[in-house]
């Protein structure tokens, strides 16, 4: 009798657009954090960790930017999580016309460079980002990213 290893099954690829609101409040920020990272958990992407995390901290830069920046003319903002074959996009939507802009490096600053950070996560991770007017003037601030980190070169001694 020829014994015959089994191949495991690849893992489901769970599509699909979740989308929820949250009032412009400094407590949304990790209640957003949080309930992307369990949207993550329950969907079983398939995602490094490196990767999730770089998701979880754009989730924390965007909406930290909507609640400080835009909150007197957006009491509550949008977030939407769209989960696709290879891919995650992660968009936070407010009702404030400005349209904020990656600052340049500047160290000594303290504060101020959360839209800088979330490009340099999207770009380090093979993604993009942008923001988007809507149709009520307001704007959605989105990353996407791959699910799977682009293969880096190893460092050099």
């Amino acid at each position: 009798m020829e014994s015959r290893a089994s191949v495991p099954a690849p893992p489901p690829v769970y599509e699909g657009v979740w989308r929820f609101t949250a009032p412009a409040v400094e407590v949304s920020v990790p209640q957003a954090r949080h309930a992307v990272r369990d949207l993550l958990k329950r969907q079983a992407a398939e995602a490094p960790d490196d990767l999730v995390q770089g998701v979880l901290l754009i989730v924390s830069e965007l909406v930290t930017n909507a609640v400080r920046h835009a909150a007197l003319l957006s009491p509550e903002v949008g977030v939407e999580v769209a989960i696709g074959a290879g891919w995650i996009r992660i968009a936070v939507e407010d009702n404030h016309p400005y349209r904020p802009k990656a600052l340049e490096r500047d160290y000594a600053q303290t504060s101020g460079r959360g839209l800088l950070l979330v490009r340099e996560i999207t770009a380090e991770a093979g993604g993009s980002c942008d923001v988007e007017h809507t149709a009520g003037g307001g704007k959605i601030v989105w990353a996407a990213l791959p699910l799977t980190s682009p293969r880096r070169a190893p460092s050099a001694p």
